[in-house]
């Protein structure tokens, strides 16, 4: 079974899926530049880039005083994997109602 619970609750809050898509659109920023985007304090970026990076979807680098982050690119894996199984067998089940 694909262990799916660290990532859908990281991405349920909206502020840590802004960050985690921005850190896919422009690869590695600084927790100074992801908060200059978010809006919020840099605790509250930090504390989102830490349950981020705790389930698995984002890699923390330290450079003197500043931390980088990037997202990881396998860091869906386990959800992608776990939809397509769930869409196949939910395209199985539209076909054979369709045949009904």
């Amino acid at each position: 079974m694909y262990d799916c619970d660290p990532m859908f609750k990281a991405l349920a809050d909206g502020t840590r899926r802004a960050l985690f898509e921005r850190l896919i659109a422009d690869g590695e920023l600084s927790v100074h530049a992801l908060t200059r985007f978010a809006g919020v304090s840099q605790p509250m970026v930090s504390r989102h880039l830490g349950k981020l990076r705790r389930a698995g979807l984002v890699t923390a680098r330290r450079a003197g005083r500043e931390t980088y982050y990037t997202a990881r690119s396998k860091g869906l894996a386990p959800v992608v994997q776990w939809m397509a199984r769930y869409g196949a067998l939910w395209s199985q089940r539209f076909n054979a109602l369709e045949e009904l």
